[in-house]
């Protein structure tokens, strides 16, 4: 073989190599993603109880929706499990109440009456899994992890407070399972685009004093949190 030829085949080989290093996940990787994040909830209540009036037929709290930045960082155990820790700015949601069943006992209540404005955090850490070869530029994966919802901020609305008095809002904080799917698409060695989904446990317990005495709820939040996002690996 001459040089020619021998210069050919070795250029030829490391190119041949370039695409497995430059977009390979391997142990030790760090990939932060930063995007949109939106908290969609797939919500039930149990029945308001109001004081003596116990639980009221045709009532209930939902919780509306809300989109922040999110920020995921995940630490590549392996080239095919990575520790991740969702976080994100607080989240903003309205509660409001639901079915015409208050309104009875109080008509400046109707149906859909916003009654509080709830801001939580929601930090994640799941366990995930990386399906192809840690040299693929796609790359699918799942995770199961545990949440914690952190409530920073509780306040009852104008309408609650003039209609009924009401004082004292309390959220309880919840932790819970999280599961989560996703996929990454490489763009080059550091740059990545990526999309992903959790569905988290949220249950909590929504209370206030009032005219009427001691207004409670359970509430199943366990929304979905749906992200887009740009990422890089170091």
């Amino acid at each position: 073989m001459n040089q020619a030829s021998l210069t050919s085949v070795l250029l030829t080989s490391a190119l041949a190599t370039l695409p497995m290093a430059a977009f390979s996940y391997e142990k030790g990787d760090l990939i932060v993603r930063a995007g949109a994040a939106s908290v969609e909830p797939d919500d039930s209540s149990s029945l308001v109880t109001a004081g003596a009036l116990g639980p009221v037929a045709n009532s209930g709290l939902n919780v509306d929706s809300d989109t922040q930045l999110g920020i995921t960082v995940s630490y590549m155990l392996s080239d095919h499990f990575a520790i991740e820790l969702l976080a994100s700015t607080p989240f903003s949601h309205d509660v409001n109440l639901q079915g015409s069943g208050i309104s009875a006992a109080v008509p400046g209540l109707p149906n859909g009456t916003h009654m509080a404005t709830i801001e939580h955090l929601p930090p994640t850490l799941s366990l995930q899994y990386f399906f192809l070869d840690p040299t693929s530029k796609f790359q699918p994966y799942a995770g199961i992890g545990v949440n914690y919802i952190i409530i920073l901020d509780e306040d009852l609305s104008h309408k609650a407070k003039t209609e009924l008095a009401a004082k004292n809002l309390d959220v309880d904080n919840s932790i819970g399972r999280s599961f989560e799917l996703g996929f990454d698409y490489q763009i080059n060695e550091h740059w990545l685009v990526n999309a992903s989904a959790w569905n988290i446990d949220f249950d909590t317990e929504a209370s206030f004093d009032s005219a009427v005495g001691k207004v409670k709820a359970d509430i199943d939040v366990d929304p979905w949190v749906y992200m887009l996002s740009i990422g890089y690996k170091f």
